[in-house]
């Protein structure tokens, strides 16, 4: 687990430690940024009496947080500020400490107390506050939990190994303060209900097989923005681009591969001008784990409007056995690299199809569908099956108590402990109903089907011992098992986990310390990096950000994944290596594939394989990756507020106010000054701030995100901001001066 400390960080340290790493010099002989010690709070600090509290409050606060400014001041007055009154006004003084604490009050320029006063201050505050929630704890409720989209879909690969994509079943989940898995915040409609049985009738079909499987059709869509110049990973080597996928099959049969192509605005075939400049001789081939099974040849008359030339290609039919198969369509390499006169070889070779010259653009796939099975042949034995099936009756007179043993291992693994009578009861109610229809085979489906309908897989229930009124008690043994597996692994508990449960050894701190690390040891824990860290960091909010395709064409889909990967991979290694928490900002260290070298200037990287490597000097911790950087700007520019409002709000956990009312936003239009100087952002944010109405907020939020400024949109360095030297230097909030190289803390 991450290293922690007995004494209180002060998270202004923090972020000027991290902020320093990214303003290291640029040269290889630049000493490696330290960090200074943060001196502990002394244990000795004499406690403030309320009515102290309360005169110092007034002292230093109250001049500013009115009743008539509460709107510009984060919504608190302190005007009738009452410490004697602190423990009723929890959230208030929750707030206070943070503000306090991360010595973001009193703002800069502000008459501040001693610092002595000060610490005496949140002494007395957090004492008082620790006494109240001893006395009276409050760890709230959990009256509905069911499983969002990723729970649901990690608990299915766990009890059928069975790997599907449930956004076409579920409707997307609530986000509240970042993350999708808030009891509070969860609802269920009729909607999710009727997503729930689609999923649960589906699923139980790919997972047991379907003898009468009719024809369907499902379509994989590529991103526009998705680099097709490489091999796309799982693809046959000497293929580039296209979409390589794991695709369940329900039965064996013969199904139809086809694939789209993107055109140019007239419908004509994108990439047909490259083909006839080069005399290009672009083909598609489709294959199955990695087997050619059906190759295209296109040509330049292709066209979205010609019923004869038209840009869908479909395979005769294929015989493909159930279960999980590798199928890819992609177009055969002709060409080792970029053609070498053009004027600009792109990444991004979709950013506009109607330029004609000057890029490297070559055709492109759109969409990749399956359709069938055409014809049944049988059902072959699976990973699901395999594992679905303990047993396997010889005889009619078997097929009852096999049935039973299945229901029974399935429902102890779905519904995270033992089941009841009344549970195994109705599983087996629906195995009879589908053995008179359809024979065992279908029985077990049905069996199947209802257990992934049932409450106690769906949601995860918590009910209070009988016998107790108290607001805070000890949750069971079964519910604590659920409870770590579920932050852990993002899914429900293991056999030895349940074990644990069962012998009452998970409530001891050596039991559950035990079992903490051999899950965190364990491959599933992997959640807590694409899962836990993945919302915390907002990494979802990089797929709402688009760089402008004309200012930086080598942004595209494939190196949006690779910045997510590398952050959820060097979070991973913080954790599972019991690194210091302070590794999070100042880490010397990142991962990186070859794509995402080559745009960190990083040599000696090569393939797709995501590797360890040393950083340069200026490139430290979160701060210094690409997926940060990214989401918290805008298209055509960086955003030194979204910057700075997201280490405050994510890293200091002391989100700024809301900005007033009818305050103008960033004028973007404004470029150059009256003599025609070239703006910078620094320069155009300094403009901005000269509205008293915006100076209170933003001389906090922008030293913040100033000095991550020689990053560009997409994280690249930069020494240079619309023709203007880029000026990271300044002061933070509570007067520490950051500058090229080293910051006084």
């Amino acid at each position: 687990m991450l290293k922690t400390f007995s004494n209180p960080l002060s998270l202004t340290a923090l972020a000027a430690v991290g902020l320093t790493a990214t303003l290291a010099a640029q040269t290889a002989t630049t000493p490696k940024p330290q960090v200074k010690p943060v001196a502990a709070h002394p244990s000795t600090t004499a406690a403030m009496l309320p009515a102290e509290q309360t005169a110092m409050v007034k002292q230093y606060c109250a001049g500013c947080h009115t009743d008539r400014t509460k709107d510009r001041t984060g919504g608190l007055s302190f005007q009738a500020f009452d410490a004697a009154k602190l423990e009723e006004n929890g959230a208030v003084t929750e707030k206070m400490i943070r503000k306090l604490r991360s010595g973001m009050m009193p703002p800069p320029g502000s008459k501040r107390p001693e610092p002595a006063q000060l610490q005496a201050l949140l002494t007395s505050f957090e004492t008082r506050m620790d006494r109240a929630a001893a006395a009276k704890p409050n760890p709230g409720s959990r009256p509905f939990q069911r499983l969002n989209r990723a729970e649901y879909r990690a608990a299915v690969k766990d009890l059928l190994n069975v790997d599907v994509d449930v956004t076409t079943y579920l409707p997307p989940d609530t986000i509240s303060h970042g993350f999708d898995n808030v009891a509070d915040s969860q609802t269920f409609s009729p909607t999710l209900m009727d997503g729930y049985l689609r999923a649960a009738s589906q699923i139980s079909r790919l997972a047991v097989g379907d003898r009468s499987a009719s024809a369907s059709s499902v379509t994989y869509k590529l991103p526009r923005a998705a680099s097709q110049m490489r091999r796309v990973d799982g693809a046959p080597m000497g293929t580039r681009g296209g979409a390589s996928v794991i695709h369940t099959f329900p039965a064996d049969g013969h199904y139809a591969l086809k694939a789209s192509l993107h055109y140019e605005p007239l419908g004509g075939l994108a990439g047909r001008n490259t083909m006839t400049a080069y005399d290009l001789k672009e083909q598609v081939e489709f294959s199955v784990n990695g087997e050619r099974v059906a190759i295209f040849d296109l040509n330049t008359r292709m066209s979205e409007t010609d019923p004869k030339n038209g840009l869908e290609l479909t395979t005769p039919p294929v015989y493909i056995k159930a279960g999980p198969q590798r199928i890819t369509a992609a177009f055969v390499q002709k060409l080792d690299g970029p053609v070498d006169d053009l004027l600009m070889p792109l990444e991004n070779t979709l950013a506009d199809v109607s330029i004609t010259w000057g890029v490297t653009m070559l055709p492109h796939l759109r969409d990749f569908i399956v359709q069938g099975p055409l014809d049944v042949t049988g059902v072959s034995d699976t990973p699901s099956r395999l594992q679905i099936f303990s047993c396997r009756p010889t005889a009619k007179v078997e097929e009852e108590s096999c049935a039973a043993e299945i229901v029974r291992g399935l429902s102890t693994k779905a519904f995270r402990g033992a089941p009841t009578a009344a549970d195994l009861q109705d599983a087996m109610k629906f195995y009879e109903q589908g053995r008179a229809k359809g024979g065992f085979e279908n029985g077990i489906r049905l069996a199947v089907q209802s257990i992934l309908m049932s409450p106690r897989f769906l949601f995860r229930l918590e009910e209070q011992p009988a016998g107790v009124r108290a607001a805070a008690y000890l949750i069971s043994d079964e519910d604590l098992a659920s409870r770590l597996s579920f932050f852990l692994w993002g899914t429900g508990p293991d056999a030895e986990l349940i074990k644990a449960s069962n012998l009452g050894t998970l409530k001891t701190p050596l039991g559950l310390e035990k079992q903490v690390k051999r899950m965190l040891a364990d491959k599933r824990a992997e959640a807590l990096s694409t899962r836990f860290a993945s919302q915390w960091l907002r990494l979802q909010d990089l797929d709402k950000i688009f760089p402008d395709y004309l200012l930086y064409p080598q942004y595209d889909d494939t190196l949006a994944k690779a910045m997510r990967r590398e952050t959820e991979l060097f979070f991973d290694s913080v954790v599972r290596e019991d690194r210091n928490i302070l590794d999070l900002l100042t880490a010397d260290y990142s991962f990186v594939n070859e794509r995402l070298a080559i745009h960190y200037n990083i040599p000696n990287v090569t393939g797709p394989a995501f590797r360890r490597v040393t950083l340069p000097a200026y490139r430290r911790g979160l701060l210094g990756q690409g997926s940060i950087l990214t989401l918290t700007s805008v298209a055509d520019r960086t955003s030194p507020v979204q910057r700075g409002k997201w280490v405050m709000e994510v890293m200091l956990a002391s989100p700024p106010p809301a900005p007033p009312p009818n305050v103008p936003s960033l004028d973007d239009s404004v470029k150059a000054n009256e003599g025609g100087k070239m703006l910078s952002t620094r320069e155009r944010m300094e403009q901005h701030r000269a509205n008293p109405a915006c100076n209170s907020c933003h001389r906090v939020i922008d030293p913040l995100g100033l000095a991550l400024d020689n990053f560009d949109v997409t994280g690249a360095w930069r020494i240079k901001d619309n023709e203007v030297p880029v000026d990271v230097a300044g002061d933070l909030y509570d007067g520490t001066r950051m500058e090229i190289g080293r910051a006084h803390v």
